[in-house]
C-alpha cells in the first residue's frame, strides 16, 4: 500500500479544491482515541457461526458494502443508516438460511436481493450489488473447493495480499487516476481484510500496513473537525446536494487528501510514543461520524461501487 500513500501525498500537494491543515494535526492526533479494531465487535455480524460461515459473511457483505450516494434514496430500518440496513438484512438471512454458495451467489438477482434487503427492486443499487455478488460468486467456484476461507488463507498471513487480491475482482476493484498518478485505494478490499481480523476469522500481520478505507464519512469527519479543508465552491455543491461525480478531481482530492491526513496522524501518534495503525484511526472517525454534529452537516455524495 505504500505506493497509494505516496500517490495520495502528491495528490495532496497538487490538489485545488481539498487542503490538509498540516498545522492542526499535532493536537487533532493527540486528542483522539482509538482503539485497535480486533477489541471490537461488530454488530453487524450473525452470533457464532463456523469460520467458514464468518468469512462467508463477512467478504459476502464488504463485496456490497457500497452505495452510499444513493443511500438517502434506500427505504431504512428505524434507527439504521443505510449501511446499517443493508448489513441488517444480510445477517437477517444469514440467522435463517445460512451463507449463498458459490454457485447462489453466481445466480443472485436484483429482485431476490430486494427482498432480503426490503427496498424496491427497481432501485439502481439492487442491480448493482446482483453484480457485485455474481463475481464473487463466479471467483469463489474457481477456488479449491469453492471456499470462502480458502481465500483467506490463501493470502497467508498478510492483509495487504488478500487486499491485492481482492481488488483484482470486479467485486471489489477500486482504482482512481490523477493526472499521471495511479491511486489504487481498494477501500472494501482493505475493509474485508481489516473486518475479518475484527471477527476472529483472520490473523495477519501486517495490518498496520493498510490505509485508511477511503469513503465519504471519514473526509466528511475531518473537514468539520479542521483537519480538512474545502474550497468555497465545493462546499456549497456538497451542501446543495449535488452528486459529486466518481473520479473527477475533486473527488479523488477528498479521498487522497483524507488518506493523506490519517498517515500525518498515525506519524504524529508515532512521534508522541503512542503509535496507531491508519486502519484503528480509521475506525474511531469513522464512529465518530455517527454522532449528531456530523450527521447534521450534509457530506459528498457520490455514486459509484467504490463506496
Amino acid at each position: 500500500m505504500d505506493e497509494l500513500r505516496r500517490a495520495c501525498a502528491e495528490v495532496a500537494d497538487r490538489a485545488r479544491s481539498v487542503r490538509v491543515q498540516t498545522g492542526a494535526i499535532p493536537a487533532y492526533a493527540a486528542a483522539l482515541r482509538p482503539a485497535p479494531l480486533e477489541t471490537q465487535d461488530p454488530p453487524e455480524a450473525p452470533p457464532g457461526g463456523s469460520r467458514e460461515e464468518r468469512a462467508a459473511f463477512w467478504l459476502t457483505l464488504d463485496a456490497i458494502n457500497f452505495g452510499s450516494g444513493w443511500f438517502p434514496t434506500l427505504h431504512k430500518r428505524e434507527g439504521h443508516s443505510g449501511y446499517h440496513t443493508i448489513a441488517a438484512g444480510l445477517r437477517e438471512r444469514f440467522e435463517a438460511h445460512g451463507p449463498w454458495s458459490a454457485g447462489e451467489l453466481g445466480g443472485l438477482d436484483a429482485a431476490t436481493l430486494a427482498t432480503v434487503f426490503a427496498q424496491d427492486p427497481g432501485h439502481e443499487l439492487m442491480s448493482l450489488f446482483a453484480a457485485s455478488l455474481q463475481d464473487l460468486g463466479q471467483r469463489l467456484a474457481a477456488e479449491p473447493g469453492s471456499s470462502f476461507t480458502g481465500v483467506i488463507d490463501g493470502a497467508r498471513g498478510s492483509a495487504v495480499a488478500l487486499a491485492r487480491r481482492l481488488g483484482g475482482w470486479a467485486s471489489f476493484a477500486d482504482c482512481s487516476h490523477y493526472e499521471e498518478l495511479e491511486l489504487p485505494f481498494l477501500k472494501r478490499a482493505q475493509i474485508a481484510a481489516a473486518d475479518l481480523a475484527r471477527a476472529g476469522v483472520a490473523a495477519f500481520g501486517d495490518l498496520d500496513r493498510l490505509t485508511m478505507f477511503a469513503d465519504n464519512l471519514v473526509p466528511h469527519v475531518l473537514r468539520l473537525d479542521g483537519v480538512l479543508a474545502f474550497a468555497p465552491e465545493l462546499v456549497a455543491r456538497i451542501e446543495a446536494g449535488e452528486l459529486i461525480a466518481h473520479d473527477s478531481p475533486e473527488e479523488i482530492e477528498i479521498r487522497a487528501c483524507a488518506l493523506h491526513a490519517v498517515e500525518l496522524i498515525v506519524a504524529a501518534r508515532e512521534a508522541a510514543g503512542s503509535p496507531t495503525r491508519a486502519a484503528d484511526i480509521d475506525e474511531c472517525l469513522w464512529t465518530r461520524g455517527a454522532q449528531g454534529r456530523y450527521k447534521a452537516a450534509p457530506r459528498h455524495r457520490t455514486r459509484c461501487t467504490a463506496y
